[in-house]
């Protein structure tokens, strides 16, 4: 489920692991010709949304009266058709607030997909959400990180060891051909372009990236 319908519903649940998909955010968006000038401006003025709940504490937060109509789906067509002067809703690409003439002033909730919860589950249940939680996490770390195989020359070996930190360390066999050795790690993917330049530079061929489909550490 989305954390935007996990905090607009407010239930007595626990997030028990976001899952990294599914990304968006809950925005304010105004007509593109007006200046906003901060959460002041929507004092007194009409707000169309699906989460009225989120919209409220926002407002509460900000200590502005606007007044919010509570709308199911093509939220975005309101402030055309006259019925709000702003909106509160999800995005992903600004694409639809775009040809509806509208732009992004103010994010309200950054949102994902997560697992959620009971906060009453008996031991059974709750050891097969350990589980459960220990396989998907085993997924999401092996979908930031890249198996990384590459021939190093042994003279440069100690230099590029050092630019490939692997989980422990990383792991060095010696090839049939003298004086070289096969170097096998992993990187972060966040790291992984500017790292292959620096390995390259050091001497490094043959470099092969592989994906992992699961990570357990």
């Amino acid at each position: 489920v989305g954390e935007n319908v996990v905090y607009e519903k407010n239930k007595q649940v626990k997030v028990g692991e976001k899952l990294g998909f599914g990304k968006c955010r809950l925005c304010i968006a105004i007509r593109k010709g007006e200046e906003y000038t901060g959460a002041q401006f929507l004092d007194n003025k009409r707000i169309a949304t699906s989460y009225p709940v989120l919209v409220k504490q926002y407002l509460n937060k900000n200590q502005v009266n606007g007044e919010i109509h509570e709308i199911s789906g093509s939220v975005e067509i309101a402030p055309g058709i006259g019925l709000a002067d702003a909106i509160c809703d999800l995005v992903s690409s600004g694409s639809t607030l775009f040809m509806n003439g509208l732009k992004e002033v103010e994010t309200i909730l950054e949102s994902q997909a997560v697992l959620i919860q009971n906060l009453q589950m008996s031991e059974e249940k709750s050891q097969t959400l350990a589980r459960l939680l220990f396989r998907i996490q085993s997924v999401k770390k092996a979908k930031n990180n890249k198996y990384i195989l590459l021939n190093a020359p042994n003279e440069n070996l100690s230099k590029i060891i050092s630019l490939l930190p692997g989980m422990k360390s990383p792991t060095v066999l010696p090839l049939a051909e003298p004086g070289w050795s096969s170097v096998h790690s992993v990187l972060k993917e966040n790291e992984f372009w500017d790292i292959i330049e620096q390995l390259k530079e050091a001497g490094a061929q043959g470099i092969l990236v592989v994906p992992i489909e699961k990570m357990i550490v």
